[in-house]
């Protein structure tokens, strides 16, 4: 559904757009981001001869623009002295070439990095510094010049092409805008997608229904399966579909097509009446149910578990509560993706999750009940304000474009609620105590957990370029328990290192034989393997999932991909 062309670009808006889907988690609060860079504004003053010294050394350098640009002016053709260096903004040659642009480009980059260099001198807490960092970006991106219509060489070559009905599209894309998305650009072409037909596609059934979850089975389409069952377990951030993304690019498609009997947990989006419910329940009535549920319809005394993000966490907290109650034999083998078990270095998220935050964030969420699935996203989109926001504000408002459809991107903006008892219960117990590598320290449905206890076999997948789970922190839950792990370090992000079916766009991963303390240490042994990582997963799940048997008779149920997925 997107062109081979723009795989590229949305591969790296995908990166970027990682923060925001991790930030939805954590719940960023944007006020301590402008409360964090007026105190670094504020500590900036207090050495009146410090900012002399920076601000003389900003005229110095604008002084350096200047001749250069006068330079150009008497057509000496070197680089500009503040060179965009490969950023997109300023791919256009009229940015270096003519005196004005290029006046106005090197002016802005010069000022943008002099403003980062004296934040990053700053005397200022660590935590309060990547706060401050973040809002100084916000504005950065904003003041650019590419955002300025008469300015940018595209847009104003754009109008002159089209005899200005450029500009008319772009102002019916933005009064759209205004009316639909409460004035933030549409990113991608969403209509193109339809749930069931083009996107979460794989033919199945609902097979169970409770109050938090609906299970979906998917339609055996090989003669025989394998024995053991496979249930997925996503994050509840956003909807289960992302391993089901559309034909081709689905990982419940490709797992289903290799003989397994696939089950997926599809979570209700939560509403006021849900407030309540906390992790613990997502345990028991979620992820325990689905295991007893794909138990039961295929006979099966186990399953091999599939589990990503969040649902990771829930993955492995599972697999310690098992444990502890003398039934770890429920659970043959565990691929947990893209997730962490100690949460001491989460990434950029991290440094905004402190208790003072937390305190805010659960005062707001119990007015409401619950964690809307876009509180945060205009902030968010801020974060990465070039690729995420500024990109679209010039193609799709000042040039009259459309975006191409793409179905990550899709599904990255269809998030869902978070009960605010969970939310609070799962920020605290993750991120701010790091309770779940500490033993007993943690209880989950009246079990305390101990990963050390866990002796199932683990595939932990991690992504070179994920924001959200750091390769070398998710590489620590190989420390953390007993039974035999393969780790595998797959290229791209969060999100898409998870959707690379055999064939795409270079797939990639890297693998060692040894599995040493320090990530540093294995990633030094590893070779990389050109494939996809489902390849490899259909391979080692195959080894834990008995023999070849008759599919299994599945009940009667409403087609996948059911009711719960469609609650926006």
């Amino acid at each position: 559904m997107v062109c081979q062309a723009a795989i590229p670009f949305y591969s790296r808006v995908l990166e970027t757009s990682d923060l925001r889907y991790g930030f939805g988690l954590a719940s960023l609060d944007p006020g301590t981001l402008a409360a964090a860079l007026a105190e670094a504004g504020v500590e900036l003053v207090r050495r009146p001869s410090r900012l002399a010294t920076e601000l003389a050394g900003l005229a110095l350098a604008q002084a350096g623009v200047a001749v250069d640009v006068a330079r150009a002016s008497l057509g000496a053709r070197e680089e500009p002295i503040a060179a965009p260096n490969g950023d997109k903004r300023f791919a256009d040659r009229a940015w270096t070439e003519n005196p004005a642009l290029r006046a106005v480009m090197e002016g802005y980059l010069t000022s943008a990095r002099w403003s980062k260099r004296v934040l990053a001198d700053t005397d200022l807490p660590e935590q309060t510094r990547r706060k401050a960092d973040f809002a100084l970006d916000v504005l950065l991106d904003a003041l650019s010049p590419s955002n300025v219509p008469f300015l940018n060489p595209s847009v104003v070559k754009e109008a002159f092409d089209t005899g200005g009905h450029s500009l008319l599209r772009g102002l019916a894309n933005f009064v759209d805008d205004l009316a639909h998305r409460q004035g933030r650009p549409k990113q991608v072409d969403s209509e193109s997608f339809v749930l069931g037909e083009t996107l979460a596609a794989t033919p199945g059934r609902v097979v169970f229904r409770n109050e938090l979850i609906e299970l979906l089975a998917y339609e055996p389409q090989t003669e025989t399966v394998f024995a053991t069952p496979v249930v997925y377990s996503p994050a509840w951030i956003n909807k289960y579909y992302v391993l089901d993304l559309a034909p081709g690019r689905s990982f419940v498609e490709h797992a289903v097509r290799a003989g397994f009997t696939v089950f997926a947990i599809s979570y209700r989006n939560p509403d006021a009446a849900m407030a309540d419910l906390r992790f613990d329940d997502y345990l028991r009535d979620g992820l325990m149910t689905a295991i007893d549920q794909a138990c039961e319809i295929t006979g099966s005394p186990a399953v091999n578990l599939v589990a990503v993000c969040m649902g990771g966490a829930l993955a492995t907290v599972a697999l310690a509560v098992l444990a502890a109650r003398g039934q770890s034999s429920r659970v043959a083998s565990a691929a947990v993706l893209n997730s962490l078990a100690d949460f001491e270095e989460p990434g950029p998220v991290g440094a905004f999750v402190d208790e003072g935050t937390i305190e805010k964030i659960e005062e707001r969420n119990a007015r409401r009940g619950y964690l809307p699935a876009n509180d945060m996203s205009g902030t968010f989109t801020l974060m990465r304000g070039n690729d995420l926001l500024w990109n679209y504000v010039v193609s799709n408002w000042l040039m009259g474009k459309q975006p191409p459809a793409f179905d990550l991107l899709v599904w990255n903006d269809d998030g869902t609620r978070l009960p605010a008892a969970m939310h609070s219960q799962f920020l605290r117990t993750c991120y701010l105590e790091n309770a779940l590598v500490t033993p007993g320290a943690a209880s989950f449905d009246g079990t305390p957990v101990d990963l050390g206890t866990i002796e199932t076999p683990l595939y932990l997948l991690a992504s070179e370029k994920d924001h959200i789970a750091p390769w070398e922190s998710v590489y620590r839950t190989t420390q953390l328990v007993s039974g035999p792990v393969r780790f595998v370090l797959a290229s791209s992000g969060h999100i898409a290192g998870l959707v690379q079916p055999p064939g795409g766009r270079s797939p990639r991963y890297r693998v060692a034989s040894s599995l040493p303390a320090e990530p540093a240490a294995w990633l030094a042994g590893a070779e990389q393997v050109e494939e996809s990582w489902w390849e490899d997963w259909v391979r080692w799940a195959g080894l834990h999932s008995g023999e070849q048997v008759a599919p299994p008779e599945l009940p009667e149920g409403v087609p996948a991909p059911g009711t719960y997925v469609r609650a926006r």
